[in-house]
């Protein structure tokens, strides 16, 4: 009850309830962040000797609220606070505050640290360095190692995010329905945008970016808590789920990309998967369909399937075309010539995918793809031209080992191949 892991995994469970209140409380990132780290340096004192608390959180509050006020009062030269073995018996004062900690008022603390870290004047690369030092209190070293950046570089950005929602003047009233509306949707693709930060492979280990992936399944799996009637939170966390389940399965001992079809699904996480599923059908059942929805349903697909060649690719290119119109965008077109090709074959996938390559001239993938579609249908030229493209657009040694593997192919099979003969 009392070790040290115990104490820690209390500790980052009550941070978003805990720092959210000192917030509301305080009015200032800073002053909030520091109350909420003087209680946590109070309670690995306190707690090995006292034992935890009834309810961390409120423990956290009440002491980080009298630790900040108490510095008020040394400029003062007032009262101290009192010490530790008066403030680890709170009384009545803790139990009220943890009768609260269950209603919409701390939901509504917890939804006001998310909005403002996800404040529409920060861009995208500031709302995930603010969430995950403020929300998810990783330290700045491990925050920069993630974004392949240095400290001091992350800390400037850090800074500058907190600077920008000083002046932007954030009010920390509780936020309406219709700002919750319009800003949940925000918050969860600054979640997404956490995940595939560490889902990626552009760049760093697996051990330095799936801290990441685990981080952004927290915070999907917070919002849910407090959304839990909304299909897309529902899908949003089953989609981070089902990725994320495949994590032990998706590089090989030199760090080289392994592809679906190729990974030894023994490795996936069924745990994961059955939970990931079990979200995505509750969340259809609401008759709501979503892209973050849409895109759990295609990874359930996947993750469902014993072998590759049990993949229902026919559902598959369906949930893309109902993706395509919910969110048109051409990598969502490309993603779907994948299906399309196991469907209907390399030529009709190619035929989707040739209108895009003006849009898609900096895309990776889309160059990737299109070699392998040239290279069934025997085109060996036509895919070395795009082989060679994607190579020189690679953004990781991987995804350019990946494509010397087909040019490797292209080379060792010599006279061109008809596609009758694949």
């Amino acid at each position: 009850m009392t070790d040290v892991a115990w104490i820690d995994a209390a500790l980052t469970a009550a941070r978003p309830q805990a720092l959210g209140a000192l917030l509301r409380y305080f009015r200032n990132l800073d002053t909030a962040e520091e109350a909420y780290q003087n209680a946590c340096l109070r309670a690995l004192r306190n707690w090995p000797e006292n034992g935890p608390p009834r309810d961390p959180a409120a423990w956290l509050i009440m002491v980080g609220r009298n630790a900040a006020l108490d510095e008020v009062r040394r400029r003062s030269k007032q009262q101290e606070l009192p010490d530790d073995d008066v403030i680890s018996d709170l009384g009545d004062a803790e139990s009220e505050i943890a009768e609260r900690l269950d209603g919409s008022h701390y939901r509504d603390d917890i939804l006001r640290l998310l909005f403002i870290c996800c404040h529409p004047d920060l861009p995208a690369t500031q709302q995930i360095a603010l969430a995950l030092r403020i929300v998810s209190g990783l330290t700045v070293k491990q925050i920069a190692r993630a974004f392949l950046v240095s400290e001091a570089a992350m800390e400037q950005r850090i800074t500058r995010a907190k600077a920008a929602v000083a002046k932007a003047g954030v009010a920390f009233e509780t936020p309406g329905a219709v700002e919750r509306s319009e800003r949940l949707g925000v918050v969860a693709a600054m979640i997404y945008l956490v995940f595939n930060e560490g889902y990626s492979a552009n760049g760093g280990t697996s051990e330095v970016r799936a801290p990441l992936c685990e981080e952004a399944i927290r915070l999907a799996r917070l919002l849910l808590r407090l959304f839990q009637n909304e299909p897309e939170i529902m899908g949003l966390t089953a989609l981070l789920l089902l990725q994320h389940a495949r994590a032990a399965a998706r590089f090989d001992s030199d760090g080289e990309v392994i592809l679906l079809e190729d990974q030894d699904r023994s490795l996936w996480n069924r745990k994961m998967i059955t939970e990931g599923t079990a979200l995505i059908d509750k969340a259809m059942r609401h008759r709501r369909a979503g892209p973050y929805q849409v895109q759990a349903a295609i990874a359930a697909l996947h993750a469902s399937a014993p072998k590759p060649e049990d993949t229902d690719w026919r559902q598959i290119d369906l949930l893309y075309a109902t993706l395509e119109q919910l969110q048109p965008s051409p990598v969502v077109t490309l993603n779907r010539s994948v299906a399309l090709s196991k469907v209907k074959g390399p030529e009709a996938a190619l035929a989707l995918i040739s209108p895009l390559e003006q849009r898609l001239s900096g895309y990776f993938h889309f160059f990737g793809a299109k070699g392998a579609y040239l290279m069934q249908l025997g085109r060996d030229e036509e895919a070395r031209v795009a082989f060679d493209r994607a190579i020189a657009l690679a953004n990781t040694s991987a995804e350019a080992a990946h494509i010397r593997m087909h040019l490797d192919r292209l080379m060792k099979d010599g006279a061109p191949r008809t596609r009758a003969a694949e």
